[in-house]
């Protein structure tokens, strides 16, 4: 036995069964959004980085959006500020706006962009704000500088991948005039998988997939349709930090994206179980039942 307690066996069981996942994913664009928690454990955060790493390796076109709210918090904690959220969105005013776009795209990632180099790969942070890619405006004056994406123009992300590179979006936005906009990580991470035609958009958060009781922790829905999801909407079945994921996945999905998956980001090397086994992990929306056993 090995180290880490797999046979040679074992190892390579697991090779044979990741091969015709990685045939048929190869030259897919897959957009991975990773949350603000998922990031706060250092050794998850090395190995999203080497999974990352993996499927770009084997032919896949990675494409990274993070988010960074529990980060934004605490520097906004340290500098004595009091953060308001409403409706689940933190109210930004000019100060908290800078502070977030601090952390995102100074802080945030270019620590994902540092770990993914680390192996040799060619990831390239950026700015929704960069080359014009998430085009934004008010949402709610009560919120401040809080954007909903009017547009997304992923030309400069498509650049990057034809180049081989990993991007690293951080999701600040710009309106017409200039001025930036605070926007939600899950929402962009849905809104550029479907300008970019991805294959998959997958959401790493700190919760094990969508939940048929919110009370119990095993009753995931392993997969669910559009519409069956659009009905649990409306049935309220769908709270809290799940609807903005939820109705970004619908919109992805019904923008042309293949599928959209919840996955829970404290699994070492959830990814790679996900795209790259029989069972996979987590929840898969799709627009239409499917008999098929792969994600």
């Amino acid at each position: 036995m090995s180290d880490r307690g797999f046979s040679p066996e074992r190892r390579a069981d697991a090779l044979v069964e990741a091969l015709p996942y990685i045939k048929r994913f190869r030259g897919a664009t897959v957009v991975v959004k990773l949350g603000g928690n998922a990031m706060i454990d250092r050794a998850l955060a090395e190995t999203f980085a080497e999974d990352i790493v993996l499927l770009r390796s084997v032919g896949l076109r990675p494409v990274v959006v993070h988010g960074g709210g529990p980060q934004i918090g605490e520097l906004l904690a340290r500098l004595g500020k009091e953060t308001e959220f409403r409706d689940g969105l933190r109210v930004t005013d000019s100060e908290t706006l800078d502070v977030a776009r601090m952390v995102l795209v100074g802080k945030v990632g270019r620590d994902i962009v540092g770990a993914i180099n680390v192996h040799g790969a060619h990831a390239v942070g950026l700015s929704g704000e960069d080359g014009g890619l998430i085009h934004a405006e008010p949402r709610d004056e009560r919120l401040g500088y809080v954007g909903d994406i009017v547009a997304v123009r992923p030309g400069i992300v498509e650049r990057l991948l034809d180049e081989e590179m990993i991007p690293v979006v951080s999701t600040i936005g710009s309106g017409a005039d200039g001025q930036a906009y605070n926007i939600n990580a899950d929402t962009v991470a849905g809104a550029l998988a479907g300008a970019l035609g991805a294959e998959k958009v997958i959401y790493l958060s700190d919760v094990s997939g969508l939940l048929g009781d919110v009370d119990d922790a095993e009753s995931i829905i392993a997969k669910v349709t559009v519409p069956e999801l659009s009905a649990m909407q409306a049935d309220g079945a769908i709270a809290g930090g799940m609807i903005p994921k939820v109705t970004a996945c619908i919109e992805a999905v019904e923008a042309g994206v293949n599928s959209a998956h919840l996955l829970d980001g404290r699994v070492p090397h959830v990814l790679l179980l996900e795209l790259f086994t029989d069972a996979g992990i987590g929840t898969m929306i799709t627009m239409q039942a499917t008999g098929e056993t792969s994600p």
